[in-house]
């Protein structure tokens, strides 16, 4: 509607309004100031500048060095010195000359809201990003000021060396020189709340929308009304608060404080409450808190009265706390709180030195087993090799060492011979090399018995039965023996070492039954019963001396010793009947659960060799 004066004569008011068609810039005006020497200036909302002087307005715009035609804020001083906000930045009119300051000049982001000139000089800047000052032509921004500072600044006035500034939601008190030095101290800064007596605390976006009247009265335009306040009530210092811890809370039931509290073992949440006291507003109290061995420091201002521990350690504690006025200052004083967490019996030190001692003993322990297990070990080892030392021993014994040593006494006789009787050193010599092709006979035969299986066969009767055909092929008579295997009862899966010593005992039976007793049938059977594995060999031959049985005689004879360790190998017993013209029959048997374990059976068979 445009820029309208009042005038009283007597007891009326009198007005002329001003619009376009008298020289005004446009009719929406935003902002408007009065300077001095009585010319006004009249910010449009997108027209730009109005002067009115001597009766007459005269507009400015970007065209003459304006940021904006969009004027939020006008001030001046008494030198004639003019200051525009707009949402572009700064500009201020000195001797019909204008000059512009924006972001590249040092002034923060964002439209200009508020401007207020103090009484030294200072043009107090406020945009919607934080507050800044020009002072000497350089524009500033104080650093350190508290963090709603830098929000939106909507109003500024001053009142005896406070600045008194709204924001969107904060209404403050600021020490002028604290801003200028950028340096704050306590009681330097305040907020006011609805808890102080205003209807809000938030501020509206309005030109002068915080002013000081003439009687240093402050002036606030606040989204819930006007607020009018007297600076002189704030000017003594607040009352000191005084701080206390009410008490303690340990997962959730209440302890009264006291010197020394104890908490059991097993608590997770322990809660501390505390209270400041300031009579004249403690909703504006602060507080900082630090757990000793928990905090490293101060915690940050807060205004709950109670916070939460979760999972302390067993241990000494002492909890403070410290109150803030509403002035910015902390209290002298602090409340405290000592107490003592209890260690659960696996937290106390002789449950922690029990432990290590039973580590280390149960270390010490593991490293004897071990050494034992090596030792046990190594000495099997080394009785295995000794075993089979002995193995080989008794096999080479009982072919090679004894043909040779045969041989060397037919070679010894036919030299004796040699030369008056010519005619029997040949029938020696003939019969030397019978006996040696003999004993090559006998010494491939050892070397077959030492390979690391002798059974060619899984099926113990396959095997037996081909070791037979072995041996019938091998004589050099014109009637070979009768071999006639039989095996009775569901045939088992033995180990195969078991297996292989069985078959070895079987071998060296049959082959003593071909090559000594000149026997003309040999029946092997093979007892596969619940109780036992039986394994029986026997032939009418000539039979064995009872001396030789009995181990008197032939001690360098190592077959039956042999056969005997071998059973004894494999948890088995050997036994021997035999007389002289009567024939041989060997027994062989081994428990169920040495000589079967976890086998499977097979389907029962028999077998017969001619």
């Amino acid at each position: 509607g445009g820029v309208t004066r009042f005038r009283i004569r007597g007891d009326r008011l009198q007005s002329i309004t001003y619009t376009r068609r008298d020289g005004l810039a446009d009719n929406a005006v935003y902002s408007i100031y009065r300077a001095p020497d009585g010319t006004v200036w009249a910010g449009t909302l997108n027209a730009g500048l109005s002067r009115f002087t001597i009766g007459h307005w005269h507009t400015f715009t970007t065209h003459d060095g304006l940021p904006s035609n969009t004027i939020s804020v006008i001030t001046g001083n008494a030198a004639g010195e003019i200051f525009v906000g707009t949402p572009d930045g700064l500009a201020k009119f000195t001797n019909n000359h204008w000059t512009s300051y924006s972001a590249r000049d040092g002034l923060p982001p964002g439209p200009i809201e508020s401007l207020f000139l103090d009484d030294r000089g200072t043009l107090w800047i406020g945009t919607s990003k934080g507050i800044s000052f020009l002072q000497s032509g350089i524009v500033r921004v104080p650093t350190s000021a508290p963090e709603p500072l830098f929000g939106e600044i909507l109003g500024i006035a001053e009142s005896s060396g406070w600045l008194w500034i709204t924001t969107g939601d904060h209404v403050l008190r600021v020490k002028s020189s604290a801003l200028r030095n950028d340096s704050f101290g306590p009681g330097d800064y305040r907020e006011f709340r609805v808890s102080d007596g205003l209807p809000s605390a938030e501020g509206v976006k309005r030109s002068r929308s915080v002013v000081e009247d003439d009687r240093g009265q402050i002036w606030l335009s606040l989204n819930g009304g006007v607020s009018v306040l007297d600076p002189s009530a704030f000017a003594r210092p607040a009352l000191p608060v005084t701080i206390r811890v009410d008490g303690m809370l340990i997962d959730g039931k209440s302890v009264t404080a006291g010197d020394h509290i104890r908490v059991p073992s097993g608590r997770r949440r322990l809660s501390f409450r505390y209270v400041g006291v300031n009579v004249s507003n403690p909703e504006t109290v602060r507080y900082r808190y630090r757990l000793d061995h928990v905090d490293s420091d101060w915690s940050e201002p807060t205004a709950l009265r109670d916070v939460e521990y979760i999972n302390i350690p067993p241990g000494r504690y002492r909890f403070d706390v410290m109150a803030r006025d509403p002035e910015g200052r902390w209290s002298g004083q602090k409340a405290s709180m000592n107490f003592d967490v209890e260690p659960a019996y696996w937290q106390t030190r002789w449950f922690q030195i029990t432990s290590v001692a039973a580590l280390v003993l149960l270390a010490w322990i593991l490293y004897r087993l071990r050494l034992h297990q090596v030792a046990a070990k190594m000495e099997l080892g080394y009785s295995e090799r000794l075993a089979e030392r002995t193995r080989i021993a008794r096999e080479l014994h009982d072919t090679l060492l004894q043909s040779f040593q045969g041989l060397l006494l037919r070679f010894q006789t036919v030299s004796n011979l040699l030369p008056g009787r010519p005619e029997e050193a040949k029938q020696k010599l003939d019969g030397a090399i019978d006996q040696a092709a003999q004993a090559i006979t006998e010494s491939r035969d050892t070397v077959h018995d030492l390979r690391s299986s002798s059974v060619l066969s899984e099926d113990l009767g396959t095997a037996v039965s081909a070791l037979a055909r072995e041996f019938a092929a091998d004589q050099t008579d014109r009637d070979n023996p009768d071999f006639r295997v039989q095996v009775e009862g569901t045939p088992r899966d033995l180990n195969p070492i078991l297996r292989d010593e069985v078959y070895r005992i079987a071998a060296e039976a049959l082959r003593n039954a071909c090559r000594h007793s000149e026997a003309r049938r040999i029946e092997v059977e093979i007892h596969y019963d619940q109780e036992q594995l039986r394994l029986r060999i026997r032939d009418n031959g000539k039979g064995i001396d009872p001396s030789v049985l009995d181990g008197d005689r032939l001690t360098a004879h190592w077959g039956l010793r042999g056969m005997r360790e071998r059973a004894r190998l494999v948890g088995g017993n050997l036994d021997v009947w035999s007389k002289l013209g009567s024939g041989t029959e060997v027994e062989l048997t081994i428990p169920a659960s040495v000589a079967y374990g976890r086998s499977r059976a097979r389907n029962r068979s028999v077998f017969s060799r001619k």
